[in-house]
């Protein structure tokens, strides 16, 4: 026996899909304009996780230049089949949607199979028969004219898997459970027994996200729906309850007769949620051969028994990252804006801290920034990186970002300001910058300690040498970076940074450590 502790990923993970193979079990996330693209995880025991790489990584496969953060790769489907892992998710900036493949999770993955005009929509996944056939599932406007905002339906069609191109006619099967529903979403189907079940997200991602489910005995025909429908949602708690916004599900098995859902959740602090969705576990039975989420509770907890043996790994997923920099490659864990490159980085120019160079382009801009941060976890965190940076002009900057969106951002850096090297405070919200605060720091070199205290949607930070910290500002809103305020898809990720500001540069700034601390 094993207990999962909820969110089993927690931070910014939206949009889970599950698979198992063999003992294994994987499960892959939304990951929008963030690179590499497509987080992978892997466990055997569905309480304990490893990131085992990144699906998309290069160019062809993450093409999402000059796009807002909330574009990009949406709801990844991952499922295996003699021998292949297959990942189909949509990239709402540039082709739509596509397919990679890999022999193993690690990758390398395959460049991508657009599928084409054909496959109109988004959210698709796979589904694989008896018989081996595939066959495509998404969602799509409403064909005979969208009547309302979210006016979509659930389709399918058979993919060849040899050109990898849909094939045959396609066919509506489902809308959703609830009259005039919107954003029918998320489909998942699966062959259970007798019947094929879909499964899917309805009501949009806020405070009305659901999930239904439907079944059939043959895959092109009009789907019936559970009397219970929708079978699971957090509507009905409140905006008050702890964990909102639930949806979005996929099932698997234990292979021992055990079922199990993943499915996207918020945890919102003041009712404002900076972590965006996040990834929760719940068990599954089936009552007249319709599945039960969470039977007897009716919400998502926080833990979860699981009969399976532990697995641990060396490198799990915890609420706490901790990243030096002596290895020759970037850690999986950090994440770029649009690339992850040498463009941006070195590892090599000071052996032990990574080297970030001031490019031209702005966080505030749609563009490839010097920016590497990881996913915010929790509401009481602290922040620490140290940084040797000498700014040779005004428009010279480096230091550390919490980040929502393009227009919604915290920046603690460094910089110079009538020649005398400072450290500013300035907020970014709805493309508007203020400034809170700022310290003179000219008398300090080498490298300087930067620390971050973030307490239920408020920040304070210090700036100095190991043993002698200088306060530079407190009780700093947070509420600013949140999906209720900034909208969009994506919770914070905090990071360190540099630019130039729209100037040409050769300066950079050398980060030794970033550290992320869960306080709770």
């Amino acid at each position: 026996m094993v207990i999962a502790k909820n969110p089993i990923l927690s931070g910014f993970y939206p949009d889970p899909s599950i698979c198992r193979v063999g003992n294994d079990f994987y499960i892959v996330n939304s990951s929008f304009v963030y690179a590499p693209g497509v987080p992978i995880f892997h466990s055997r025991d569905l309480a304990h996780w490893e990131q085992i790489g990144n699906i998309l990584e290069s160019k062809e496969q993450l093409q999402v230049e000059k796009s807002e953060i909330s574009r990009g790769i949406f709801a990844p489907t991952i499922r295996y089949h003699e021998g292949l892992f297959y990942m189909i998710t949509t990239n709402v900036s540039y082709g739509g949607n596509f397919i990679v493949t890999a022999k193993n999770p690690e990758g390398p993955w395959s460049e991508p199979y657009y599928l084409g005009e054909e496959a109109i929509g988004i959210d698709p996944s796979l589904f694989f028969d008896d018989d081996g056939r595939c066959y495509y599932c998404g969602t799509r406007p409403n064909p005979e004219g969208v009547r309302y905002n979210g006016d979509w339906e659930i389709w399918v069609q058979e993919l060849d898997l040899k050109s990898m191109k849909l094939v045959g006619e396609s066919m509506a099967i489902w809308k959703g459970a609830v009259k005039g529903v919107i954003w029918p979403e998320g489909p998942h189907i699966y062959k259970i027994g007798e019947y094929y079940y879909l499964m899917h997200a309805e009501g949009g991602t806020g405070p009305e996200h659901s999930i239904s489910v439907a079944r059939s005995k043959k895959l092109f025909q009009w789907f019936e729906g559970c009397p219970r429908n929708p079978i699971f949602t957090h509507r009905n708690l409140g905006m008050d309850y702890p964990v909102v916004y639930a949806g979005h599900g996929d099932l698997v098995d234990d292979g021992y007769g055990n079922w199990y859902v993943v499915m996207l959740a918020s945890r919102p602090c003041k009712k404002h949620s900076s972590m965006g969705r996040e990834t929760f576990l719940a068990k599954v039975i089936w009552e007249n051969g319709w599945p039960v989420i969470a039977p007897q509770v009716g919400r998502l907890e926080d833990f979860v028994e699981i009969p399976l043996e532990e697995h641990r790994f060396a490198n799990e997923v915890t609420s706490s990252d901790c990243i030096q920099f002596w290895e020759n490659e970037l850690d999986e864990r950090l994440v770029g804006i649009e690339k992850r490159d040498e463009e941006i980085y070195s590892l090599s120019e000071r052996k032990g801290m990574l080297r970030l160079y001031c490019r031209k382009e702005k966080i505030s801009e749609k563009d490839y920034s010097s920016y590497l941060g990881l996913r915010q976890k929790s509401y009481r965190f602290e922040v620490e990186t140290g940084i040797e940076f000498e700014p040779k002009a005004e428009n010279e900057t480096a230091g550390v970002i919490l980040y929502q969106n393009h227009e919604n951002h915290l920046k603690f850096e460094i910089k110079q300001v009538e020649g005398k090297k400072v450290f500013e405070v300035n907020s970014y919200i709805h493309g508007e910058e203020t400034k809170l605060s700022i310290v003179d720091i000219s008398k300090w070199q080498g490298i300087l300690k930067i620390m971050i205290q973030c307490h239920d949607q408020e920040a304070r930070v210090w700036i100095g040498k190991e043993k002698n910290l200088k306060p530079v500002a407190e009780k700093i809103p947070l509420t600013a970076y949140t999906t209720e305020e900034a909208g969009g898809f994506v919770g914070c990720t905090v990071g360190m940074y540099a630019s130039s500001n729209g100037k040409q540069s050769e300066n950079y700034a050398d980060f030794g450590w970033f550290y992320l601390k869960n306080m709770d």
